[in-house]
């Protein structure tokens, strides 16, 4: 089993166990809220028990977003199916808005008609007591399993617990206003817990807004890629480092600089092991290097200089008629100009003798160089390297 499908399972493993603890929990809270809430006539505690209702559909949300989202890639999702967690995180953000803003409005024809509520029992009291302390110790567990696999739905399913506590601490306050006198304290403390809930949906609901609008991963996050770019033998310098996130995970697409003047199956190594490298960043779930002999800043554009058909057939225009052959030539396309290096074929001196050199010498490299719009122009054979044209005798 690979790391990244290793780290998958346990995300996926712990995403279950996390949330099925919570649908438990929540079941048995959402009841004791709605059932005493209407019993002991306290609004801040049906409120906050359609709250616990709506942390029951999130928890779905999340089974069904962490089943999808571990699905291989197929040819509809060429890079897998991570972004259904953002999609889900997006879906419980506008659930959480909507649920936000019927406690608004209920709380708020409640405060306009106070004479019509009852008087709240003490038993309201005690279970927003027990939600509070159930709710906090459920946090705790969730967010310490979220932070450990590294999963943002799971974070975002974390703090809901969290706003939950934060909801029914507000709840017992609004309640024990209401026991001593202070009708209102009920109805406002379910319009606080109304806007707290919908204020947690937007920020939910606005990240995964952002994520599924290519966001990259932040500052820290690319200079740590950077670094491992950097570190990899071969790389002399990264350049247009971009990052996408897929959910909890993000695409690298980086170029990287190399020496020029190497071969392609190198340069291609060198990439290879740098993509290798980057890879096992655990926020990584695909990387895409591209290799450039220079910074792109510098380099010249394509057709500024001629291609490689053009090139050849005049080297060996040029060489054909000394009846001297080509084993190699290849072709530099550098901001310092167009170099070209021409390799004759190593039994060649042993064919023609001195006669090898005296050809060469009569071959005019500089009309040659002139032709191509060359910058530099090398011979490379058994006897000597030349960068012009030998002296004519």
């Amino acid at each position: 089993m690979s790391l990244s499908t290793a780290r998958a399972k346990e995300k996926q493993d712990v995403a279950r166990t996390t949330t099925w603890t919570s649908i438990a929990l929540n079941c048995v809270l959402s009841t004791a809220q709605l059932t005493v809430g209407f019993i002991a006539h306290s609004q801040a505690l049906l409120a906050d028990g359609v709250h616990s209702l709506s942390d029951l559909v999130s928890d779905f949300i999340v089974l069904i977003a962490n089943h999808r989202s571990a699905a291989a890639p197929d040819h509809d999702h060429n890079y897998g199916h991570s972004r259904y967690e953002t999609v889900a995180s997006l879906f419980l953000g506008g659930l959480l808005i909507a649920v936000g803003a019927g406690m608004l409005w209920r709380a708020g024809t409640r405060v306009l008609n106070l004479d019509d509520i009852p008087p709240v029992h003490a038993s309201a009291l005690v279970v927003a007591l027990i939600v509070l302390v159930s709710k906090e110790a459920l946090f705790r567990y969730m967010l310490r399993a979220a932070e450990r696999v590294r999963s943002a739905l799971l974070v975002a399913n974390a703090w809901h617990a969290r706003s939950d506590a934060a909801s029914s601490l507000v709840v017992a306050l609004g309640i024990i206003g209401s026991l001593a006198g202070l009708k209102f304290f009920d109805p406002i403390a379910a319009a606080l817990v109304g806007f707290m809930v919908g204020k947690m949906g937007w920020s939910f609901a606005w990240d995964a807004l952002q994520d599924l609008s290519d966001r990259a991963l932040d500052q820290t996050a690319a200079a740590d890629l950077r670094a491992i770019l950097l570190g990899t033998p071969g790389v002399r310098e990264v350049h247009e480092l971009r990052t996408r996130k897929m959910g909890d995970l993000a695409i690298v697409d980086a170029h990287i600089l190399v020496d020029p003047r190497i071969s392609v199956s190198e340069g291609h190594f060198i990439a290879e092991s740098a993509r290798a490298h980057v890879m096992t960043d655990p926020r990584v779930i695909d990387a895409l290097i591209h290799v450039d002999p220079e910074s792109d800043a510098l380099n010249p554009l394509p057709g500024n200089f001629p291609l490689r058909s053009t090139a050849m057939d005049a080297v060996r225009a040029a060489f054909g008629a000394e009846s001297l052959p080509i084993e190699e030539l290849n072709l530099h396309y550098l901001s310092s100009g167009f170099d070209i290096d021409i390799v004759l074929p190593a039994h060649l001196p042993d064919q023609l003798g001195e006669d090898a050199a005296a050809r060469l010498a009569r071959i005019d490299i500089d009309a040659l160089k002139r032709k191509l719009g060359a910058h530099e122009l090398r011979v490379t054979h058994a006897l000597r390297t030349t960068r012009d044209a030998p002296a004519r005798p």
